[in-house]
Order: C-alpha cells, then structure tokens, then sequence
C-alpha cells in the first residue's frame, strides 16, 4: 500500500489577510483555521486547547470578531481579516492590553493570554470604556486555571486608560 506524499494532499489554496498582511496559503482542504495558523503557517500564539470549543484557547479574531478557530475550517476564510496575538502590537511596540497584562500579572502560565488578548482587543474595538460586567461577558468563554480572572479584568481596565491616554496624545 503506497500513500501520498504529503505536499500532494494540499489541494486548498486560498488568499486572506493574517495581521494585515495577504497570505496565500496551500494546506489539506479538511484543516481548521487553527491547524493552518499553527502547522501550516508558523503562528503558535493561538493554542491548541481542547478542540471542542469550550475552553477558547484559539480564540482569534475573524473580520474583527472573535471565533474560535478550532470550530472554523480554513476554507471559510477566503478573502477574510484574522488578527492572532502576533499581531497585536504595532511599530515594534505592545498593545495596551499587552502592557497591562505584563505590568498586573494578568499572565500566568499565558496558555490562555493570546486568546484573552485577541478577545478583549476586539471587546474595546466595540465598546471603550465597558463595565466589569461586560468584560467578564466578553472574557466568559475563555477559560483560565491559573489567575482567578481578577488580575485579567484589572488589566483590561487599565488598557482602556492606557489607549484613552494614547488617543488623547495623539490629538
């Protein structure tokens, strides 16, 4: 019995945007986002969790809202925006949630950061200044075993100042 190599079990090619640059990508047609970001280009700050969607460890960001790309397959994301960790900062620098949660210890073991980051990126894109409700509504599917989550919601807090005060210098 002969198998295929494994370069000819690449039969889906497709073009999207991974953290504002246009990829083309080769990869077997029954890979999930996740698998693709991971194995077939290089970006592991998205983790591989449980693959059941429940812990939301490979939480990215698809056309600024956040999925989990362990329940996404790559073919759906023609022509799409993903944002992962990677790209988070900008110009050599951190995100504000970035510096946050490295000034608060908002990162333990940082399993869960990339997909906690992704995810309240894109809760501050929608709402700037949210309550602590809606950051724990926002946060609830991303499952952390180490901090407890307080440390993560003060960090989130204090990158809504850090991006107020960046804005304010800016104008």
């Amino acid at each position: 019995m002969s198998t295929l190599p494994i370069e000819s079990q690449k039969s889906a090619h497709l073009r999207f945007t991974l953290n504002g640059e246009e990829v083309d990508v080769s990869f077997a047609p029954y890979k999930t986002l996740l698998e693709v970001l991971r194995e077939d280009l290089n970006h592991t700050g998205t983790k591989h969790g449980c693959e059941l969607g429940e812990c939301g460890a490979c939480a990215v960001l698809l056309d600024s809202k956040p999925v989990l790309s362990c329940l996404v397959l790559a073919l759906e994301c023609a022509n799409k925006k993903i944002l992962t960790v990677e790209g988070l900062g900008s110009d050599g620098q951190l995100h504000p949630l970035q510096d946050a949660f490295a000034d608060l210890g908002a990162a333990q073991c940082g399993y869960c950061t990339p997909a906690i980051l992704v995810t309240a990126k894109a809760l501050l894109d929608q709402t700037p200044n949210p309550t602590r409700d809606q950051i724990r509504e926002a946060l609830s599917g991303n499952l952390c075993r180490c901090t407890g989550y307080l440390q993560i919601f003060e960090a989130v807090e204090a990158a809504v100042l850090k991006i107020a005060e960046q804005r304010q210098a800016a104008a």
